[in-house]
């Protein structure tokens, strides 16, 4: 049955593909016009808009694109009204956070409704702020507790990947120590100090909503979740809000605290791409890449590139991180970690000691043989967890 969010899914494929296809005619153009003006192979390229009949091609292609992006919106946003919501599933959800993840500023500066709105969820629904009792007495068997355990998700994911093979061990944990588990589920493509600011504002709106004086909030961070989570710190204390008052602990888990170097790697390749105005205009396609990911080039959490923000003060912090080696290798850990994020890196360590993350050795845990995204469904991890917050 063809529901609400089908359609409006559609409508913002529909988008995505005119976006692209004029970006794709942008590029041909571009090298069209290098070509006819017989560049140097190195150098600034001069290439514009092509003139003529050539440049009127073009302009036409883009023209009828945008005339029939147009007119298929035009003729499904009525029709989007007057079907009922429906409910998404699992692997939407999944394609919709990994578009989000790559492409999630776009779709929000050109009001695509593919884009997320940033949101705390609870046994998979999400949660009015100033009325939390609509969801959680929805779920009879589980009364809200005066503990919250807050799940961030990381880079192209979303609050379902904390589920896997049918089960969800986070929440088992925080059912078992007594916490009330939320869940966090925001556009990772954009910027990390704008969701950490409405991260940072929705808690503070959600704890004084709360059914019960929250006496505990604890934190498990995913990649650049954990980045997320640090940011809301930040914003909280900058706006002097009540929540980080309650905040006992943060729980990283492979958190690119210093930046992941396949991000610099890709931003350096640009660089010498550029050199060459035959090669430059591909480079556009990967500038195209949201500014969530281009600010895990060093971990930035705040609005100022570099700014160096230490954990918040009087909160327990804790490090979890990963290498695809079978043992310890000084190599394979500041080269290769867990396949994204360098040891070092996920456990707040810097060349610059003024930089080191304040993370005692006795709350860091080191997994071997295990990749990034693989550390969300291994029970060891889970076990680990378990003792730190318990």
């Amino acid at each position: 049955m063809i529901n609400r969010g089908h359609l409006s899914d559609l409508r913002g494929a529909v988008r995505l593909a005119v976006d692209a296809t004029l970006g794709v005619t942008d590029l041909v153009e571009n090298m069209h016009h290098t070509i006819q003006l017989r560049h140097p192979p190195v150098g600034a390229s001069r290439a514009s808009h092509t003139r003529g009949l050539t440049g009127l091609i073009y302009s036409s292609i883009r023209a009828t694109t945008r005339l029939v992006g147009r007119g298929l919106d035009a003729g499904i946003a009525p029709l989007t009204a007057l079907l009922a919501e429906g409910v998404s599933n699992s692997s939407r959800d999944a394609l919709v956070a990994a578009v989000n993840g790559v492409y999630g500023d776009h779709l929000v500066a050109t009001g695509n409704p593919l884009a997320i709105d940033i949101g705390l969820r609870y046994a998979g629904l999400p949660l009015d702020l100033v009325n939390p009792a609509t969801a959680l007495d929805a779920v009879a068997d589980r009364a809200p507790t005066a503990k919250i355990l807050l799940f961030v998700h990381g880079l192209c994911l979303n609050d379902g990947y904390w589920s896997r093979d049918g089960q969800n061990r986070g929440e088992v944990i925080a059912r078992k120590l007594g916490y009330t588990p939320l869940y966090l589920r925001y556009n990772s493509g954009l910027p990390i100090a704008e969701n950490g600011r409405i991260f940072a504002e929705s808690l503070e709106k959600l704890l004084a909503h709360w059914p019960h004086p929250v006496c505990e909030l604890s934190i498990v961070a995913h990649s650049m979740g954990g980045l997320v989570a640090r940011s809301a710190c930040h914003h909280g204390h900058l706006a002097g809000h009540d929540w980080p008052v309650s905040l006992r602990k943060l729980v990283f888990i492979a958190t690119p605290h210093h930046g992941a170097p396949l991000e610099r790697g890709g931003n350096w390749l640009e660089h010498v791409l550029d050199l060459s105005p035959y090669v430059s205009p591909f480079t556009r396609i990967g500038k195209k890449r949201s500014a969530g990911i281009a600010d895990l080039r060093h971990g930035n959490i705040t609005a100022t590139a570099k700014q160096f923000v230490p954990l918040p003060a009087d909160v327990e912090c804790y490090a979890m991180a990963a290498t695809l080696a079978k043992k310890r290798s000084r190599i394979s850990e500041r080269l290769i970690g867990d396949g994204l994020v360098p040891l070092d890196s996920a456990l707040g360590r810097h060349k610059d000691s003024a930089r080191t993350l304040a993370i005692p050795q006795s709350r860091q845990w080191v997994a071997y043989g295990i990749g990034h995204n693989e550390l969300l469904g291994r029970p060891e991890v889970y076990a680990q967890l378990s003792d730190w917050l318990e």
